[in-house]
């Protein structure tokens, strides 16, 4: 009888043990079957743009390469994913407003572009800035099951 009871116990582990690793493969193809896609590219920029315009360092931080670079608006090329996070830190850069628009998204197997039009406002080394415009082409690679930014390239743009 405790045989019985030591057998029904290691089939009921061993369900237990194979339910579980089912699970996980389910939900590993289903996260890899999610991307990469230009939705999911889109998606990825998109909440670039909400930690952006929420001044929210790590958040930002996570989205990037670590050596993502950025093509600012004036021809300046800062590199590093650093780069705006310790803008934030330092309070050199504040974000009031970051609003994006206009998403073009074309995708290349595994490299993403995204171009959307951002308007911004803010306050960048104690100046206050104030609806500003321009043309904004991140460039994503899938890696890992999500998407990173490698690049950042910002036109401004005339009003």
């Amino acid at each position: 009888m405790r045989s019985h009871v030591y057998s029904r116990r290691l089939a009921t582990s061993l369900l237990s043990v194979l339910a579980l690793v089912f699970t996980i493969v389910i939900v590993g193809l289903a996260r890899s079957e999610a991307g990469p896609t230009a939705e999911t590219a889109l998606a990825a920029d998109q909440g670039f743009a909400k930690v952006m315009q929420e001044n929210d360092a790590d958040g930002i931080a996570g989205y990037l390469t670590d050596d993502w670079a950025v093509v600012t608006g004036n021809g300046d090329v800062a590199e590093g994913k650093s780069v705006f996070p310790s803008g934030i830190e330092s309070k050199y850069l504040t974000r009031t407003k970051y609003e994006t628009s206009d998403p073009r998204v074309r995708l290349y197997g595994s490299t993403a572009l995204v171009t959307t039009q951002v308007k911004l406002s803010g306050v960048i080394g104690g100046k206050p800035f104030s609806d500003v415009e321009m043309r904004q082409t991140n460039i994503w690679i899938w890696k890992d099951g999500d998407w990173k930014c490698v690049l950042t390239h910002e036109t401004m743009l005339k009003k």
